[in-house]
């Protein structure tokens, strides 16, 4: 199969969109298809066309993040992407290359597949600054439910909390397949890490080897939650002045949120942004993986920790209660107390944490990338499959008018 992936955002970046694009591609490349993608160019002016499987558009900075916008209709682009003979689109943004993506699909008369990936009305905020809450969610669930149901062919989500967005909020009564993002879970096998290299991430950040580690990595901003880990640290340090609270990654909040913790010293540790490809290393320096986090389509982070056989404590969510089993491979919690009492759990009984880890290891590996690209080309399939019912119901249709025309002349 020759499959097109339009996506606003693409390695090198690095968000759960990016990161769930770039796993699917690789995996269904080692099932065997052609994958080509379609992105935005960091750059204003110029196409970027250096790989003969990716197209890259020139994109506008939106000022939220790494994302940029592109034009909707790309003529640079549309002649190479002909050349394809895709047969299927697979978009992962409602904006400029999503509508790109339906454009496409139209003009090359194929099935798209959509996956919604973000729960926009837990990021108004970011537009509306507190103003007009209440109307600009009723804008994104107009446009949500017009891109998702009135232009594509089947619908992925990601977890049961975003199919339930669609089937009670918006009365979505299309198809919806819940298929979790898959990830490349070795990536985190502790067999595949160059623990030289977590040696010296200990040295740079001044982490003992009795110091108990609290990993949280993702974007520092203000729907992670950040905040309630940093609360609640005051307290756990005061349990055990080892604990250390390390915090992964870059994003809006993070000289706010250095200032809030700067009272409890090295006991709370900021990396700032790394490499994707360092990633996995920092698993490893951590006892356990904490989210406060209630904005989450699935938590990707989350199952990267238990690819690195670490627990994991996360709030009591619908992106989380469906991976997380109670008391197994981690805990889950609804407010501060119970938080606090998950974390004490751990520091004070290392090897119910080991063993603990040891199960979020197994557990990980129903969530690999080759289990979500074969999940996702059923979906192809069922797409491709509709579209050729279709296709005979229509030349049944005109073949009977045909002949009815020809019956009635006579």
């Amino acid at each position: 199969m020759r499959i097109g992936l339009f996506t606003d955002t693409y390695s090198p970046q690095i968000n759960g969109v990016a990161t769930s694009v770039l796993m699917l591609e690789r995996a269904l490349r080692k099932l065997g298809h052609e994958v080509f993608v379609v992105t935005v160019n960091n750059d204003i002016l110029s196409y970027d066309f250096g790989d003969k499987f990716v197209i890259r558009i020139p994109g506008v900075p939106t000022g939220i993040y790494d994302y940029r916008l592109s034009g909707i209709y790309p003529l640079k682009a549309i002649n190479k992407i002909k050349k394809w003979n895709l047969d299927i689109i697979h978009s992962h943004t409602e904006f400029s290359i999503g509508t790109f993506a339906r454009i496409m699909a139209k003009k090359l008369d194929i099935p798209i597949v959509h996956t919604y990936h973000t729960m926009y009305e837990d990021y108004v905020h970011y537009i509306t600054k507190g103003h007009f809450d209440s109307t600009s969610k009723k804008i994104v669930e107009y446009f949500t439910k017009f891109y998702c149901d009135k232009t594509v062919t089947e619908l992925i989500v990601p977890t049961k909390k975003t199919y339930d967005l669609f089937k009670e909020k918006y009365k979505y009564d299309r198809n919806v397949h819940i298929i979790p993002t898959g990830i490349e879970v070795e990536r985190f096998y502790k067999e595949n890490i160059d623990f030289k290299k977590v040696v010296s991430l200990k040295e740079k950040y001044n982490i003992k080897e009795d110091d108990f580690v609290i990993l949280f990595v993702g974007r520092i901003a203000k729907e992670k939650s950040i905040d309630f880990l940093i609360d609640n640290q005051i307290h756990l340090v005061r349990k055990n002045k080892k604990c250390k609270l390390l915090i992964v990654g870059g994003g809006p909040d993070l000289d706010e949120l250095k200032k809030k913790s700067k009272k409890l010293g090295d006991n709370v540790i900021f990396t700032g942004k790394v490499p994707w490809k360092d990633v996995p290393n920092y698993y490893h320096l951590a006892s356990c993986f904490a989210t406060a986090s209630h904005t989450e389509t699935q938590g990707l982070t989350v199952i990267e920790a238990m690819a690195a056989g670490i627990p994991v404590v996360a709030l009591d969510d619908e992106s989380f209660n469906t991976v997380i089993k109670e008391g197994i491979d981690g805990y889950l919690f609804n407010d501060k107390k119970k938080y606090r009492n998950s974390i004490i759990n751990l520091m004070s009984n290392k090897e119910k944490c080991v063993k603990m880890g040891a199960q979020a290891l197994l557990s990980s590996n129903q969530y690999s990338a080759k289990y979500y690209a074969e999940k996702v080309l059923d979906v192809y399939n069922l797409a491709l499959k509709g579209r050729n019912t279709s296709e005979k119901r229509g030349f049944f249709r005109r073949a009977k008018d045909i002949f009815k025309r020809g019956f009635h002349e006579k």
